[in-house]
Protein backbone atom coordinates (compact mmCIF):
# COMPACT_ATOMS: atom_id res chain seq x y z
CA UNK A 1 0.00 0.00 0.00
CA UNK A 2 1.58 3.29 -0.87
CA UNK A 3 0.24 6.36 0.39
CA UNK A 4 -1.16 8.99 -2.57
CA UNK A 5 -3.05 12.00 -2.17
CA UNK A 6 -6.05 10.14 -3.24
CA UNK A 7 -6.18 7.97 -0.59
CA UNK A 8 -6.05 11.26 2.20
CA UNK A 9 -8.70 12.86 0.17
CA UNK A 10 -10.97 9.86 -0.05
CA UNK A 11 -10.14 9.34 3.94
CA UNK A 12 -11.41 12.93 4.92
CA UNK A 13 -14.55 12.98 2.54
CA UNK A 14 -15.75 9.35 2.91
CA UNK A 15 -19.08 10.03 5.21
CA UNK A 16 -18.98 6.88 7.21
CA UNK A 17 -15.70 8.05 8.90
CA UNK A 18 -16.58 9.51 11.98
CA UNK A 19 -15.30 13.41 12.27
CA UNK A 20 -13.30 12.91 15.01
CA UNK A 21 -11.22 10.39 12.97
CA UNK A 22 -11.29 12.60 9.92
CA UNK A 23 -9.58 15.47 12.82
CA UNK A 24 -6.86 12.82 13.34
CA UNK A 25 -6.13 12.05 9.69
CA UNK A 26 -6.03 15.92 8.62
CA UNK A 27 -3.18 16.36 12.14
CA UNK A 28 -1.62 13.21 10.76
CA UNK A 29 -1.92 14.57 7.12
CA UNK A 30 -0.36 17.97 8.62
CA UNK A 31 2.72 16.53 10.43
CA UNK A 32 0.87 17.51 13.66
CA UNK A 33 1.34 15.27 16.88
CA UNK A 34 -1.92 13.62 17.99
CA UNK A 35 -2.69 13.31 21.54
CA UNK A 36 -3.14 11.17 24.01
CA UNK A 37 -6.96 10.32 23.90
CA UNK A 38 -6.79 10.67 20.02
CA UNK A 39 -4.29 7.47 20.38
CA UNK A 40 -6.52 5.51 22.45
CA UNK A 41 -9.54 6.97 19.81
CA UNK A 42 -7.48 4.98 17.08
CA UNK A 43 -7.24 1.85 18.92
CA UNK A 44 -11.24 1.84 19.60
CA UNK A 45 -12.94 3.07 16.66
CA UNK A 46 -10.64 3.08 13.67
CA UNK A 47 -10.88 0.77 11.07
CA UNK A 48 -7.52 -0.78 9.56
CA UNK A 49 -7.30 0.25 5.90
CA UNK A 50 -7.41 3.94 7.74
CA UNK A 51 -5.18 3.24 10.13
CA UNK A 52 -3.02 1.59 7.34
CA UNK A 53 -3.58 4.26 5.39
CA UNK A 54 -2.26 6.94 8.13
CA UNK A 55 0.86 5.06 9.39
CA UNK A 56 1.97 4.72 5.34
CA UNK A 57 2.35 8.50 5.21
CA UNK A 58 3.94 8.82 8.10
CA UNK A 59 6.23 5.78 7.56
CA UNK A 60 6.68 6.89 3.79
CA UNK A 61 7.63 10.84 4.94
CA UNK A 62 10.30 9.54 7.33
CA UNK A 63 11.57 6.66 5.21
CA UNK A 64 10.41 6.85 1.80
CA UNK A 65 9.81 3.29 0.14
CA UNK A 66 13.07 1.90 1.89
CA UNK A 67 12.88 -1.18 4.57
CA UNK A 68 16.16 -1.80 6.39
CA UNK A 69 17.56 -4.67 7.99
CA UNK A 70 21.19 -5.78 9.31
CA UNK A 71 24.02 -8.39 9.19
CA UNK A 72 23.56 -9.64 12.82
CA UNK A 73 23.43 -12.68 14.92
CA UNK A 74 22.42 -12.99 18.65
CA UNK A 75 23.97 -14.21 21.33
CA UNK A 76 22.10 -15.28 24.61
CA UNK A 77 24.52 -16.00 27.57
CA UNK A 78 22.44 -17.71 29.91
CA UNK A 79 18.70 -18.70 29.88
CA UNK A 80 18.75 -18.76 33.90
CA UNK A 81 17.07 -16.00 35.83
CA UNK A 82 16.55 -14.66 39.04
CA UNK A 83 13.35 -13.63 38.14
CA UNK A 84 10.31 -15.02 37.16
CA UNK A 85 8.08 -12.90 34.96
CA UNK A 86 4.94 -14.37 34.25
CA UNK A 87 4.84 -14.00 30.30
CA UNK A 88 8.40 -15.62 30.01
CA UNK A 89 8.78 -18.99 28.38
CA UNK A 90 12.68 -19.00 28.22
CA UNK A 91 13.95 -18.18 31.33
CA UNK A 92 14.52 -21.20 34.18
CA UNK A 93 14.77 -20.50 37.63
CA UNK A 94 18.35 -20.85 39.45
CA UNK A 95 16.85 -23.84 41.39
CA UNK A 96 16.45 -25.65 38.11
CA UNK A 97 19.22 -24.36 35.96
CA UNK A 98 19.93 -27.52 35.52
CA UNK A 99 17.93 -27.36 32.47
CA UNK A 100 19.48 -24.00 31.45
CA UNK A 101 22.99 -22.64 30.30
CA UNK A 102 25.21 -20.14 31.30
CA UNK A 103 27.92 -19.50 29.09
CA UNK A 104 31.86 -18.19 30.05
CA UNK A 105 33.37 -15.18 28.52
CA UNK A 106 35.35 -17.43 26.41
CA UNK A 107 32.55 -20.06 25.38
CA UNK A 108 30.64 -16.39 24.13
CA UNK A 109 34.09 -15.74 22.55
CA UNK A 110 33.97 -18.95 20.60
CA UNK A 111 30.42 -17.87 19.41
CA UNK A 112 32.08 -14.73 17.69
CA UNK A 113 34.61 -16.46 15.70
CA UNK A 114 32.20 -18.68 13.93
CA UNK A 115 31.18 -15.09 12.26
CA UNK A 116 34.84 -14.48 11.04
CA UNK A 117 34.62 -14.95 7.14
CA UNK A 118 30.85 -13.12 7.49
CA UNK A 119 30.49 -9.54 7.10
CA UNK A 120 27.58 -9.61 10.30
CA UNK A 121 28.10 -5.77 11.83
CA UNK A 122 26.22 -6.71 14.94
CA UNK A 123 25.90 -8.65 18.18
CA UNK A 124 23.03 -8.89 19.77
CA UNK A 125 23.85 -9.71 23.79
CA UNK A 126 20.99 -10.30 26.75
CA UNK A 127 19.39 -13.08 27.98
CA UNK A 128 18.90 -14.00 31.68
CA UNK A 129 20.03 -12.75 35.23
CA UNK A 130 22.59 -14.50 37.24
CA UNK A 131 24.80 -13.05 39.87
CA UNK A 132 28.03 -14.83 38.27
CA UNK A 133 27.49 -13.07 35.03
CA UNK A 134 28.50 -9.73 36.70
CA UNK A 135 30.04 -6.15 36.13
CA UNK A 136 33.58 -7.81 35.66
CA UNK A 137 32.02 -10.39 33.67
CA UNK A 138 30.49 -7.93 31.05
CA UNK A 139 33.63 -5.67 30.83
CA UNK A 140 36.02 -8.78 30.15
CA UNK A 141 33.21 -10.14 27.62
CA UNK A 142 32.78 -6.82 25.59
CA UNK A 143 36.61 -6.20 26.04
CA UNK A 144 37.57 -9.50 24.73
CA UNK A 145 35.38 -8.81 22.11
CA UNK A 146 36.16 -5.94 20.66
CA UNK A 147 40.05 -6.70 21.02
CA UNK A 148 39.40 -9.43 18.40
CA UNK A 149 36.65 -8.22 16.47
CA UNK A 150 36.98 -4.06 16.93
CA UNK A 151 34.06 -3.16 13.88
CA UNK A 152 31.80 -5.61 15.32
CA UNK A 153 29.03 -3.53 16.99
CA UNK A 154 28.19 -4.50 20.57
CA UNK A 155 24.40 -4.19 21.07
CA UNK A 156 23.60 -5.41 24.69
CA UNK A 157 21.98 -5.55 27.79
CA UNK A 158 18.51 -3.98 28.86
CA UNK A 159 17.85 -2.16 31.85
CA UNK A 160 16.42 -5.21 33.82
CA UNK A 161 20.23 -6.92 33.46
CA UNK A 162 22.03 -3.13 34.03
CA UNK A 163 20.29 -2.34 37.21
CA UNK A 164 20.89 -6.23 38.77
CA UNK A 165 24.44 -6.01 37.54
CA UNK A 166 25.39 -2.12 38.86
CA UNK A 167 23.29 -2.56 42.36
CA UNK A 168 25.21 -5.79 43.29
CA UNK A 169 28.57 -3.89 41.89
CA UNK A 170 27.37 -0.78 44.35
CA UNK A 171 27.95 1.27 41.36
CA UNK A 172 25.64 4.31 40.40
CA UNK A 173 23.67 3.96 36.38
CA UNK A 174 26.03 6.59 35.64
CA UNK A 175 29.49 4.70 36.84
CA UNK A 176 28.39 1.15 35.49
CA UNK A 177 27.19 2.68 31.71
CA UNK A 178 30.61 4.60 31.86
CA UNK A 179 32.41 1.68 32.49
CA UNK A 180 29.99 -0.35 30.05
CA UNK A 181 31.12 1.71 27.34
CA UNK A 182 34.70 1.78 27.80
CA UNK A 183 34.89 -1.73 27.54
CA UNK A 184 33.52 -1.42 23.90
CA UNK A 185 29.66 -1.84 24.88
CA UNK A 186 28.26 0.52 21.57
CA UNK A 187 24.43 0.86 21.97
CA UNK A 188 21.03 -0.81 23.37
CA UNK A 189 18.52 -3.13 22.66
CA UNK A 190 15.05 -2.43 23.42
CA UNK A 191 14.05 -5.18 25.87
CA UNK A 192 12.87 -5.17 29.57
CA UNK A 193 9.79 -2.78 28.85
CA UNK A 194 7.55 -4.98 29.18
CA UNK A 195 4.65 -2.63 29.91
CA UNK A 196 4.80 0.37 31.57
CA UNK A 197 1.50 0.71 33.72
CA UNK A 198 2.69 -0.12 37.44
CA UNK A 199 -0.18 -2.31 37.88
CA UNK A 200 0.31 -4.31 34.78
CA UNK A 201 4.11 -4.10 35.36
CA UNK A 202 3.63 -5.56 38.79
CA UNK A 203 1.53 -8.68 37.79
CA UNK A 204 3.48 -9.43 34.70
CA UNK A 205 6.98 -9.06 35.57
CA UNK A 206 6.84 -7.71 39.83
CA UNK A 207 10.81 -7.81 41.19
CA UNK A 208 12.69 -6.83 38.44
CA UNK A 209 13.63 -2.81 37.42
CA UNK A 210 10.78 -0.14 37.68
CA UNK A 211 9.11 1.57 34.55
CA UNK A 212 11.05 4.75 36.03
CA UNK A 213 14.58 2.58 36.12
CA UNK A 214 14.06 1.37 32.48
CA UNK A 215 13.61 4.90 31.35
CA UNK A 216 16.04 6.36 33.51
CA UNK A 217 18.79 3.84 32.09
CA UNK A 218 17.81 5.14 28.97
CA UNK A 219 18.19 8.74 29.04
CA UNK A 220 21.62 8.49 30.88
CA UNK A 221 23.06 6.42 28.11
CA UNK A 222 21.31 9.11 25.31
CA UNK A 223 23.09 11.24 27.44
CA UNK A 224 26.31 10.20 27.55
CA UNK A 225 25.73 10.45 23.37
CA UNK A 226 24.66 6.91 22.85
CA UNK A 227 22.05 5.61 21.01
CA UNK A 228 19.27 2.37 22.09
CA UNK A 229 15.90 1.46 20.89
CA UNK A 230 12.60 0.75 23.02
CA UNK A 231 9.91 -2.20 23.01
CA UNK A 232 6.62 -2.61 24.22
CA UNK A 233 5.08 -6.03 25.01
CA UNK A 234 1.20 -6.06 23.93
CA UNK A 235 -1.36 -8.31 23.69
CA UNK A 236 -1.39 -10.11 27.22
CA UNK A 237 -3.45 -7.92 30.11
CA UNK A 238 -2.74 -4.55 28.95
CA UNK A 239 -5.17 -2.16 27.65
CA UNK A 240 -5.49 0.06 24.86
CA UNK A 241 -5.31 3.09 27.49
CA UNK A 242 -1.53 0.76 28.76
CA UNK A 243 -0.37 0.59 25.22
CA UNK A 244 -0.60 4.25 24.48
CA UNK A 245 0.61 5.28 28.03
CA UNK A 246 4.03 3.15 27.54
CA UNK A 247 4.28 5.18 24.02
CA UNK A 248 3.53 8.54 25.35
CA UNK A 249 6.53 7.55 28.12
CA UNK A 250 8.66 6.75 25.11
CA UNK A 251 7.79 9.92 23.16
CA UNK A 252 7.89 12.29 26.14
CA UNK A 253 11.74 10.82 26.71
CA UNK A 254 12.67 10.82 22.93
CA UNK A 255 11.54 14.82 23.02
CA UNK A 256 13.88 14.97 25.30
CA UNK A 257 17.17 13.41 24.78
CA UNK A 258 16.33 12.09 20.93
CA UNK A 259 18.38 8.77 21.44
CA UNK A 260 15.99 6.45 20.30
CA UNK A 261 17.04 4.47 16.77
CA UNK A 262 13.81 2.27 16.62
CA UNK A 263 10.73 1.31 18.21
CA UNK A 264 9.94 -2.63 18.36
CA UNK A 265 6.34 -3.86 19.28
CA UNK A 266 6.85 -7.44 20.81
CA UNK A 267 3.65 -9.86 20.84
CA UNK A 268 3.06 -11.87 23.71
CA UNK A 269 3.40 -15.64 23.30
CA UNK A 270 1.75 -17.68 25.35
CA UNK A 271 3.30 -21.18 24.80
CA UNK A 272 5.01 -22.79 28.17
CA UNK A 273 4.29 -19.97 30.85
CA UNK A 274 2.35 -18.88 33.48
CA UNK A 275 -0.19 -16.75 31.13
CA UNK A 276 -0.50 -19.71 28.70
CA UNK A 277 -4.34 -19.56 29.75
CA UNK A 278 -4.50 -15.77 28.01
CA UNK A 279 -5.15 -16.35 24.08
CA UNK A 280 -2.87 -14.65 21.70
CA UNK A 281 -4.36 -11.62 19.92
CA UNK A 282 -4.91 -11.81 15.85
CA UNK A 283 -2.70 -10.65 13.29
CA UNK A 284 -5.03 -8.35 12.33
CA UNK A 285 -4.43 -6.67 16.06
CA UNK A 286 -1.17 -7.13 15.33
CA UNK A 287 -1.37 -4.84 12.26
CA UNK A 288 -3.59 -2.26 14.21
CA UNK A 289 -0.84 -1.86 16.60
CA UNK A 290 2.01 -1.40 14.50
CA UNK A 291 -0.18 1.12 12.80
CA UNK A 292 -0.53 2.74 16.04
CA UNK A 293 2.55 3.02 17.09
CA UNK A 294 3.86 4.62 14.00
CA UNK A 295 1.06 7.24 14.07
CA UNK A 296 1.78 7.74 17.64
CA UNK A 297 5.74 7.79 17.84
CA UNK A 298 5.77 11.04 15.51
CA UNK A 299 9.68 11.48 16.76
CA UNK A 300 10.57 7.60 16.13
CA UNK A 301 12.65 7.35 12.38
CA UNK A 302 11.86 4.16 12.84
CA UNK A 303 9.12 0.97 13.40
CA UNK A 304 10.50 -2.29 13.40
CA UNK A 305 9.23 -5.69 13.02
CA UNK A 306 10.82 -8.14 14.72
CA UNK A 307 10.46 -10.91 12.16
CA UNK A 308 11.51 -13.99 14.37
CA UNK A 309 8.81 -13.28 17.03
CA UNK A 310 5.72 -11.93 14.70
CA UNK A 311 6.61 -14.86 11.62
CA UNK A 312 7.71 -13.65 8.48
CA UNK A 313 4.48 -13.34 6.57
CA UNK A 314 3.02 -11.07 9.27
CA UNK A 315 6.24 -8.78 9.38
CA UNK A 316 5.95 -8.50 5.24
CA UNK A 317 2.31 -7.83 5.72
CA UNK A 318 3.37 -5.00 8.33
CA UNK A 319 5.40 -3.35 6.05
CA UNK A 320 1.92 -1.62 4.86
CA UNK A 321 1.04 -0.44 8.63
CA UNK A 322 4.06 2.23 9.16
CA UNK A 323 7.06 -0.29 9.87
CA UNK A 324 9.59 -0.12 7.97
CA UNK A 325 12.56 -2.46 9.59
CA UNK A 326 12.72 -5.93 9.84
CA UNK A 327 15.66 -6.54 12.36
CA UNK A 328 18.02 -8.88 10.40
CA UNK A 329 19.25 -12.04 9.34
CA UNK A 330 19.93 -13.44 12.51
CA UNK A 331 21.54 -16.72 11.62
CA UNK A 332 19.05 -18.89 14.03
CA UNK A 333 21.00 -17.65 17.20
CA UNK A 334 18.14 -16.86 19.55
CA UNK A 335 15.37 -18.93 21.29
CA UNK A 336 13.68 -16.59 23.08
CA UNK A 337 10.59 -16.53 20.82
CA UNK A 338 10.58 -19.97 19.43
CA UNK A 339 10.66 -21.47 23.14
CA UNK A 340 8.00 -19.16 23.22
CA UNK A 341 5.89 -20.81 21.13
CA UNK A 342 6.20 -18.05 17.10
CA UNK A 343 5.88 -19.50 13.91
CA UNK A 344 9.83 -19.25 13.70
CA UNK A 345 11.21 -22.38 14.86
CA UNK A 346 14.28 -21.76 13.30
CA UNK A 347 14.91 -18.22 12.84
CA UNK A 348 17.15 -17.58 10.63
CA UNK A 349 17.27 -15.95 6.87
CA UNK A 350 20.19 -15.47 4.09
CA UNK A 351 20.87 -12.14 2.81
CA UNK A 352 18.50 -12.92 0.04
CA UNK A 353 15.58 -14.15 1.63
CA UNK A 354 15.06 -10.47 3.24
CA UNK A 355 16.05 -8.92 0.14
CA UNK A 356 12.90 -11.46 -1.56
CA UNK A 357 10.30 -10.67 1.38
CA UNK A 358 11.16 -6.58 0.95
CA UNK A 359 11.18 -6.94 -2.73
CA UNK A 360 7.95 -8.86 -3.12
CA UNK A 361 6.11 -6.57 -0.66
CA UNK A 362 6.83 -3.63 -3.06
CA UNK A 363 9.39 -1.99 -1.01
CA UNK A 364 13.12 -0.82 -1.76
CA UNK A 365 15.35 -3.26 0.74
CA UNK A 366 18.48 -1.95 2.43
CA UNK A 367 21.13 -3.10 4.38
CA UNK A 368 21.67 -1.00 7.26
CA UNK A 369 24.51 -0.59 10.33
CA UNK A 370 22.93 -0.67 13.81
CA UNK A 371 22.88 2.97 13.22
CA UNK A 372 21.13 3.09 10.41
CA UNK A 373 24.21 4.04 7.70
CA UNK A 374 23.22 2.84 4.61
CA UNK A 375 25.81 -0.29 3.80
CA UNK A 376 24.21 -1.62 0.79
CA UNK A 377 20.66 -0.65 -1.35
CA UNK A 378 19.28 -3.92 -3.36
CA UNK A 379 17.63 -2.41 -5.84
CA UNK A 380 18.82 -4.09 -9.00
CA UNK A 381 19.21 -7.71 -7.53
Amino acid sequence: MMFNKNNAELILSKSSYPEELKKIAKKVFNNERISFEEGILLYQKAELGFLGVLANYVRENKNGNYVYFNHNFHVEPTNVCVYSCAFCSYSRLIKNKDQGWELSVNEILDIVKKYDNQDVTEVHITGGVVPKQDLKFYTDLFSKIKSYRPNLHIKALTPVEFHYIFKKAKVSYEEGLTLMKEAGLDSLPGGGAEIFNTEIRDKIAGGKCSTDEWLNIHEIWHKMGNHSNATMLYGHIESYEHRIDHMDRLRELQDKTKGFNAFIPLKFRNKDNAMAHINEVSVIEDLRNYAVSRIYLDNFAHIKSYWAMIGRSTAQLSLNFGTDDLDGTIDDTTKIYSMAGSEEKNPKLTTQELVDLIKSAGKIPVQRDTLYNVVKEYTNN
